[in-house]
């Protein structure tokens, strides 16, 4: 039989203990995220549709990216047990220098648009946790902005080699002057892909209001108040803003771009350079061939050729051909720290993350960039923790297996 008692008003007390309110909203909305979708799902409320679409979407029909992802859910782990992991070592050596995580943040154009803090919030957050920041050609921060920003950290710079040479070089030059000690020497992107909701959106630099943005914009009233209160958005190096985003791309990508021109930034650049976009073995060798100090498998976060290959399922054939002559690493569909670790255990030296840092960003400001960092390096931690792995370097392929769901069919012409 249950004994039964009037509560007693001091037991009550303790049972009832209510949680102090959270008066900063944008407190309050990165407590409640805790992985990225959660974060990309406060970004798509704040963000008007136009700017959000430009971060979250991809060319045509968006297959690459939604098959860069789903490589990455189709991974079974391979934990081992009774190994102890108590305290985990997530720290990398990359390029000739540390990193604290096995990822940095990649290069992203017009990220001023997304939020207005744009790479100067991404800079800091890299700053603070250790690990490589990378800014785009078409950044709306400075080089030297991004030096101030993150003055002490490292710096990486994204090169597109445009059809006025002299202005792709002439930022190569600058960014060494500042002290980046990274070029990504992007190759994948001879002509701007269809990206099909930036055309539906009227997607645009400077943004253009019509009817529908005005309309998407009245809930979003903190978004324009920052937009029409900061600096002017605008490319930070290049003079060119007016038009729609493929307008940009088609006008300063230049599709002539060859080796010739790989030897002539390797030339002019001082520190390591690695080649952006490869997405096949025969290019892997043959660039390792030329000199380069390191490849990123990626087909640019599907924003380019639609149906490219998976970047994750290229690695480890990759990594066994050129591995050991060559730094290899990957990005494109990266939406956890398991995402990371994965990749690691099958031979990458390094990931780097893009759309998981703008949504950040657009959550929160510098505040949301570090809310991904930090999310990031949690499910790294928890993961390694569970695979019984206690540093990077233990990771090995055999905690991994890659499940496919396509299988290519036999060729007929060998």
């Amino acid at each position: 039989m249950v004994q039964r008692q009037f509560p007693k008003p001091v037991e009550l007390l303790e049972l009832m203990q209510f949680k102090k309110p959270e008066l900063n909203g944008t407190k309050r909305r990165l407590d409640a995220a805790y992985t990225i979708a959660d974060l990309r799902k406060i970004a798509k409320r704040r963000t008007p549709k136009a700017a959000f679409d430009y971060t979250d979407g991809a060319a045509e029909g968006e297959t690459s990216l939604a098959r860069a992802r789903q490589a990455f859910e189709d991974v079974e782990f391979h934990p081992d047990v009774l190994r102890p992991a108590e305290n985990v070592d997530t720290s990398v050596e990359i390029l000739g220098g540390p990193s604290a995580l096995p990822f940095g943040i990649a290069p992203t154009g017009f990220t001023r648009l997304m939020q207005t803090e744009g790479e100067v919030a991404g800079a800091g957050a890299a700053g603070a946790a250790g690990i490589p920041f990378t800014l785009s050609t078409l950044g709306t921060t400075s080089i030297e902005g991004v030096k101030a920003a993150n003055p002490n950290g490292r710096n990486w710079f994204q090169l597109y080699v445009m059809r006025d040479r002299e202005i792709s070089y002439g930022l190569a030059k600058r960014a060494a002057e500042a002290g980046f000690d990274t070029l990504q020497f992007t190759v994948d992107t001879p002509v701007a892909g269809a990206r099909l909701r930036d055309k539906r959106n009227g997607f645009s630099i400077p943004p253009q209001l019509t009817l529908g943005t005005i309309v998407n914009a009245i809930p979003r009233p903190w978004w324009w108040i920052d937009f029409l209160t900061t600096p002017k958005l605008e490319f930070a190096s290049l003079s060119a803003t007016g038009g729609t985003v493929g307008d940009l791309l088609n006008a300063a990508m230049d599709p002539t771009i060859s080796y010739e021109d790989l030897k002539v930034v390797r030339e002019i650049w001082p520190g390591k350079i690695v080649i952006k976009g490869v997405q096949n073995v025969e290019d892997s060798k043959r660039l390792i061939d030329h000199g380069v100090d390191g490849i990123i498998l990626s087909n640019h976060g599907g924003r380019q050729l639609d149906r490219a290959p998976i970047p994750f399922h290229l690695l480890p054939t990759v990594v066994r051909e050129v591995g050991k002559d060559a730094t290899v690493m990957v990005d494109t569909g990266i939406m956890n720290g398991a995402d990371i670790v994965a990749a690691m255990a099958l031979g990458a030296k390094f990931t780097l993350i893009g759309r998981a840092y703008l949504y950040g960003l657009m959550a929160g400001g510098r505040a949301g960039v570090d809310k991904t960092i930090e999310i990031l390096r949690s499910e790294i931690e928890r993961t390694m923790k569970l695979l019984g792995v206690a540093s990077i370097a233990e990771l090995e392929p055999r905690h991994v297996t890659q499940l496919t769901r396509l299988a290519p069919m036999p060729r007929t012409d060998v």
